[in-house]
């Protein structure tokens, strides 16, 4: 019993997963983070990172930079932003979700703003290449579209688990919104802007947050729930 009046077992199967795997997931990628982070301070060179680059090297064209170009747009802080709203406001007076769930969503997105500009104001690393036209400027590490992309498209993988959606659309759709985030994340890396561990951090501390954030929605909504089962017995 963690609570007075409230059993672990009232806790939905799918929530014990999402909890379980948000540990796991959160645990794994701290050590991985800080093992790539202590290296960005000692301004150490990754292998990986040149071998990144020269496959960008090989396979760059004009028409496929061009696509590229608008793959990195979904990811950008503008549209995620308004995306952001519209989805707030949907979940606060049209949907059927607890409101704990609009509020750790933004919990979620204004937290990631504020996690990646401290971290790269933290560790200062320079960019590959400055581009403005592709948002290429400031610090490096973590990629900030990487980390906006997994939390916000995410927490949307989230609503689809969690929503009342048939399975046979579930499957695609979520599987479309990962794709998403990686080409978001690989974008980055194309156009010159990331180095590849700015995108790997990028990912482990979005999806970290993430789990987070969904762990501790789903904890609260428990505790309502059996607050409110209490109360009615």
């Amino acid at each position: 019993m963690l609570f007075s009046g409230t059993k672990l077992s009232d806790l939905s199967k799918m929530s014990v997963l999402l909890i379980i795997a948000g540990f796991a997931a959160v645990g794994s990628a701290a050590f991985i983070f800080i093992e790539i982070a202590e290296d960005v301070i000692e301004k150490e060179k990754f292998a990986i990172d040149q071998a990144a680059t020269n496959i960008v090297n090989m396979i760059s064209s004009e028409q496929l930079s061009m696509i590229v170009g608008w793959i990195t747009d979904i990811g950008s802080v503008p549209l995620i932003t308004i995306l952001s709203i519209i989805l707030a406001g949907y979940l606060l007076f049209f949907s059927s979700f607890s409101a704990w769930v609009t509020v750790y969503f933004a919990v979620n997105m204004i937290g990631i703003s504020l996690l990646t500009k401290g971290l790269k104001l933290l560790f200062e690393r320079q960019r590959p290449d400055i581009l403005a036209q592709y948002d290429g400027t400031g610090f490096s590490f973590p990629s900030g579209h990487t980390t906006g992309a997994a939390t916000f498209y995410g927490f949307f993988i989230y609503l689809i688990v969690i929503s009342s959606l048939d399975k046979k659309w579930k499957w695609p759709i979520n599987v479309g919104l990962m794709i998403v985030i990686l080409l978001v994340a690989l974008s980055r890396v194309y156009l010159g802007v990331h180095f590849f561990t700015d995108i790997i951090a990028g990912l482990l501390l979005g999806l970290s947050w993430l789990f987070i954030c969904i762990g501790a929605l789903e904890l609260t909504i428990w505790r309502q729930r059996s607050r409110q089962r209490k109360s009615i017995s």
